[in-house]
């Protein structure tokens, strides 16, 4: 068994497919816009890597969600990164913001951006 898709909630997908591959470099998996589904998945890795589901946040559950983890400032998911540092840096002059600078604890190096779709996202260095 393997993990196959994942997912997270966003105000609007396709804003979300153009923020998490134009900006922070993801690749297009499957775009069906006229359904409004957008999956990415990471870059380099083949068809059947992991993918990342765009979900609209449509439903009332899953935006309630979205909306409560925002609200709290609790990321909503974790991305790996080999150096928190450079992609903190890359990321702030693309114009991400970020609620504070990379800080280091027991697990490690991490920092917390808004990707503007609803969401905290996590970097955590690998």
């Amino acid at each position: 068994m393997r993990l196959k898709m994942c997912s997270i909630h966003v105000q609007d997908p396709a804003a979300a497919h153009t923020f998490y591959t134009g900006t922070l470099g993801f690749e297009t998996l499957m775009a069906m816009p006229e359904y409004n589904l957008f999956i990415i998945k990471d870059p380099g890795s083949d068809a059947g890597s992991v993918g990342l589901l765009l979900e609209p946040s449509d439903n009332p559950i899953g935006a309630n969600y979205m909306n409560a983890l925002h609200d709290a400032g609790i990321a909503a998911i974790t991305f790996g990164v080999p150096d928190v540092q450079a992609e903190y840096d890359r990321l702030v002059a693309a114009g991400v913001k970020f609620q504070g600078e990379p800080s280091e604890d027991p697990s490690g190096i991490s920092a917390v951006f808004d990707d503007g779709c609803g969401n905290f996202v996590q970097l955590h260095q690998d």
